[in-house]
């Protein structure tokens, strides 16, 4: 069976790290019955809603703060952070370079919100994980972009 670590988020929170995909394959291939190996260890993901509200609280961040960073209208914003509209990719990436997200969280961000994740054989997408795993802020990034001739962000 694969090993859920508890980690430690802001404020202390306790928070379960997904187990690896590499463990997860091997355990349904054990597995007898996939329908089963699905019930016990495919839990639904979260909506984006949950996923930005999970990551304010991970983080200590205020969603006002958070939106205003991401250079996104406040009512836009809103209605994001509570479900009642859905983000394009990029608006999608302008949040997590606000709320400070890792390379596993974008990608989670960007699945929640119904969005490919970032793939590194994608010329834009690699300049962007770059930067991530940098820890460059969103100017950076869109400067790297906009040198190499991509589309920025937003």
């Amino acid at each position: 069976m694969a090993r859920v670590m508890p980690t430690t988020g802001a404020k202390g929170t306790a928070i379960m790290e997904e187990p690896l995909t590499e463990h997860l394959l091997s355990e349904l291939l054990r597995s007898s019955d996939p329908a089963c190996f699905a019930v016990e260890r495919l839990a639904d993901p979260p909506t984006l809603s949950a996923y930005l509200n999970e990551l304010l609280n991970q983080k200590g961040l205020v969603r006002s703060k958070v939106v205003a960073a991401a250079g996104v209208n406040p009512t836009f914003g809103y209605q994001i952070f509570t479900g009642a509209r859905r983000a394009s990719r990029d608006v999608l990436l302008q949040l997590g370079f606000a709320l400070g997200c890792d390379l596993r969280q974008m990608n989670r961000l960007l699945q929640a919100g119904g969005a490919n994740g970032l793939y590194c054989k994608g010329r834009r997408d690699a300049i962007i994980i770059f930067g991530i795993d940098r820890g460059q802020s969103i100017a950076q990034v869109n400067e790297s972009l906009y040198n190499l001739g991509e589309a920025t962000i937003g």
